[in-house]
């Protein structure tokens, strides 16, 4: 196994926690300025969200802008 991917998995259940604390933090935030909001449709926008700027860094990688970072 290449030696990245040996130690991104390592830390996996650590970055996948840390995406849903950010996840939960931006619920927080939606329920304190708008307490009367509906959590499921703010979940689903806040998800796609999420995966827009997943999308943004795919682009990224694909443009090989962390070829040397």
């Amino acid at each position: 196994m290449e030696a990245e991917k040996k130690e991104l998995l390592s830390r996996k259940n650590e970055i996948i926690k840390e995406l849903k604390l950010l996840f939960k933090a931006n619920m927080k935030i939606t329920d304190w300025d708008i307490p009367e909001a509906d959590d499921k449709k703010a979940a689903e926008i806040l998800l796609e969200i999420l995966k827009e700027g997943l999308r943004e860094i795919e682009e990224e990688i694909k443009e090989g802008k962390y070829n040397d970072y």
